[in-house]
């Protein structure tokens, strides 16, 4: 809202009245005219400058004539009586912002916080605005104030951390049907911040962290009987088909001598089990793999097969 304070005089009116005094201050001089009649002309240009204003393109100014009120002018080039009529204010129209801050603010569960917000309005109706309520940008900030206490009041501090954009929302549509009456539209409320103590905050990321680890330990024990799970089917698959349980054993005794400077022992009774030829092609492209380092395989005093890279 803009008093008319610093609105009294524009551009056109400052060159009227410069104009109005170089002419009565020259008619003077050269006696073309006497005192009074140039001090007649300096009131005359003084009163066509009052009566000339103008509005910027997002104003609308209040005229009262005799204290009543006469209508808006606005945007632009305007005339006014100087004298019987008086521009009251000039109102912005543009969408505006007010900050608010609700300060140690007792929860529903008594935790005391503090929460910062901000509302985008606007005056849709001139008229309203200016003759309904006396300075409504005061009113709209102590109007949003109480209505943001009283939605902490309301809702647990876990509410009102989780469903932040949902009390905005309510918040708004209080504020908008409080607002309407007087000309005026709270488009969008927003929570910026929310503080709350450092003792609360340490003991809630605490909890976080137990749950993160809860929640891990029952992920591993889930995949633990997964597994189990799995290995019983494949303990029934090799329980049927005794060749693809040898297949499996050479192929973890191929993984084990892939290694350099690995050691597999395995039962004889296994060896014999096995085809020879594909335990030689094992050695064998274990020595490709590390043809520095040869392998050996030989039966040792304790029945059992070593193989090795010496």
């Amino acid at each position: 809202m803009n008093t008319t304070t610093d609105r009294m005089w524009n551009p056109i009116s400052t060159a009227i009245i410069l104009v109005g005094l170089k002419i009565s201050a020259g008619l003077y001089f050269f006696d073309l005219t006497s005192l009074p009649v140039a001090i007649l002309i300096t009131l005359i240009a003084l009163v066509i400058a009052r009566s000339i204003h103008i509005a910027k393109q997002w104003e609308k100014a209040v005229i009262l004539r005799m204290g009543k009120y006469k209508g808006l002018r606005g945007p632009g080039i305007f005339f006014i009586i100087p004298v019987v009529d008086k521009i009251h204010k000039y109102i912005d129209q543009r969408v505006r912002v007010t900050d608010f801050k609700a300060e140690q603010t007792l929860t529903k569960d008594t935790v005391p916080i503090n929460v910062d917000a901000v509302v985008y309005w606007t005056v849709w109706d001139v008229e309203k605005a200016a003759l309904e309520v006396q300075e409504y940008e005061k009113a709209i900030f102590y109007i949003a104030l109480t209505g943001l206490r009283d939605m902490i009041g309301k809702h647990d501090l876990a509410d009102i951390l989780q469903e932040r954009d949902k009390i905005a929302e309510d918040l708004q549509k209080l504020l908008d049907h409080n607002t309407n009456p007087w000309g005026i539209t709270c488009q969008t409320v927003g929570i910026k911040d929310i503080i709350i103590p450092r003792t609360l905050a340490d003991a809630m990321s605490k909890e976080a962290q137990a749950e993160r680890e809860r929640r891990a330990r029952v992920i591993l024990g889930t995949a633990e009987t997964e597994i189990a799970h799995k290995f019983s089917e494949a303990s029934e698959q090799y329980k049927e088909n005794p060749v693809a349980l040898h297949l499996r054993g050479m192929n973890m005794l191929f993984e084990g001598l892939k290694e350099k400077g690995s050691m597999v022992i395995v039962p004889s009774s296994a060896l014999d089990s096995m085809n020879l030829g594909a335990i030689g092609g094992l050695v064998s492209l274990s020595q490709e793999n590390a043809p520095d380092t040869p392998n050996r395989v030989f039966r040792d005093p304790n029945d059992t097969i070593k193989g090795k890279k010496s």
